[in-house]
């Protein structure tokens, strides 16, 4: 392999790929006779071949690995441990259930809290809290547990994509973009569609939702086991992740307040659960370790595959003018390579081309709604599947894209109309 290496330069370029279409069946068949594959070993095995195999040193890899993304992510998963720990997951859950008193109001109640949580604590962070609540919410009253996540799969991406900090992509869009305000164009471009998509995430998902028990909706009076202290310290945890969002929020619009990175409120908001409860050592050694384990795997694979440079020559990014284009592209193109890395390989055209608003916001929406089609369109897809199988639950990949596909050309379509005529 090395000295195929050495001497034959486009068998280099494309070992990358071939290693990620790889990647890609196995996690799609998931099983090959006896031997049952998970997410994180098939990328983390995928990120291992490229580094054998030359296509990235070790040096790369390491600076490919994005330690924001990763100190977010373990922040979050220790907030989201204790809420589960604590008690206080099963108190939101009797919350949300007390205003759903029949199984399809709780199908909106549900899209309608996950979605606008996603839309302003990022959907990577509402994935990590949602899937417990998710498999709360299945277990205590009689739900198919695939059903009600992958409603929060739809519902954490769909929901992302009418602000500016709902998902990475979007907040890369609005720095390329820089318009006066983001939140308000975002909002005025992307709202009404959203709120249609999300519409659209009720009507295909229902017929899961509710088939179970013909329909009938059970609310079981089960008691409620908390941790008094563990519940008061992530109570102030959670004060503290939504207060400092706050300040990021309204720094948007008074530029002497301080932007706090993202990484940084994760890790404030984690900062008590470490210091002051006696059970952090629990809830450290009980956070989804194989998901940060896959995305530091997937930052080495993928900065793999963008090096070697074939998407960026095969792709006519220059004439991708048209909203039409941009959002089926966008879709494409973000199962390969991730949304993303999608969305920075289109920097140089944003740059270069001046992009209508329309053409922007086409963008963003087709880089997100990507996440509905495949699960690796989106990171909080993967977040939410490895936490459910931790718990036992398993989605595969052709269940998510059998749910997904129709979904995705839906919104599509919905945005892309919009787009057209109202921008």
């Amino acid at each position: 392999m090395v000295l195929k290496y050495q001497t034959d330069p486009h068998f280099c370029t494309h070992l990358s790929l071939l290693i990620l279409g790889v990647v890609f069946l196995l996690i799609t068949v998931r099983q090959i006779g006896r031997f049952t594959f998970r997410i994180w070993q098939v990328m983390t095995a995928g990120a291992v071949l490229v580094l054998l195999s030359g296509e990235i040193s070790l040096s790369e890899a390491i600076s490919a690995i994005n330690p924001d993304v990763m100190v977010f992510l373990f922040g979050m998963f220790v907030v989201g441990e204790a809420v589960s720990v604590s008690g206080l997951l099963a108190l939101i859950s009797d919350q949300i259930c007390q205003v759903a008193k029949t199984r399809d109001r709780l199908l909106v109640v549900f899209i309608g809290v996950m979605a606008v949580s996603s839309a302003f604590l990022m959907n990577d962070t509402v994935a990590i809290i949602g899937t417990p609540l998710a498999l709360s919410l299945a277990r205590r009253y009689h739900i198919s547990p695939a059903a009600v996540l992958l409603v929060l799969c739809f519902s954490v991406t769909t929901g992302s994509v009418v602000s500016p900090i709902g998902n990475p992509q979007n907040f890369l869009v609005a720095t390329y973009w820089n318009p006066p305000e983001p939140f308000v164009s975002f909002a005025t471009g992307l709202l009404v569609p959203t709120i249609i998509s999300l519409g659209l995430v009720a009507l295909l998902m229902r017929s899961r939702w509710v088939m179970v028990d013909k329909g009938f909706f059970n609310h079981p009076d089960l008691p409620v086991e908390s941790d008094a202290e563990l519940f008061r310290v992530t109570q102030i945890s959670l004060l503290i992740l939504f207060s400092l969002i706050g300040v990021r929020i309204a720094g948007s619009f008074f530029r002497e307040v301080p932007l706090f990175p993202l990484w940084a409120i994760a890790l404030s908001a984690a900062l008590p659960i470490l210091i002051l409860t006696k059970k952090r050592v629990v809830i450290v050694r009980q956070i989804d370790w194989r998901t940060l384990i896959f995305f530091a795997a997937m930052f080495v694979l993928m900065q793999s595959v963008y090096d070697s440079g074939w998407f960026q020559s095969a792709v006519p990014f220059t004439d991708l003018t048209t909203i039409p284009l941009i959002l089926m592209i966008s879709i494409i193109l973000s199962q390969l390579i991730s949304n993303v890395p999608f969305v920075a390989l289109f920097q140089p055209v944003i740059v270069a081309s001046g992009l209508s608003s329309g053409c922007m916001l086409a963008l963003a929406a087709g880089s997100t709604i990507a996440g509905n089609l495949t699960i690796l369109g989106a990171a909080s897809n993967v977040i939410v599947i490895q936490q459910a199988e931790k718990a036992g639950v398993s989605i595969s990949f052709y269940e998510f894209l059998k749910a997904g596909l129709i979904l995705t050309l839906l919104q599509a379509l919905v945005y892309a109309l919009w787009l057209l005529y109202f921008m």
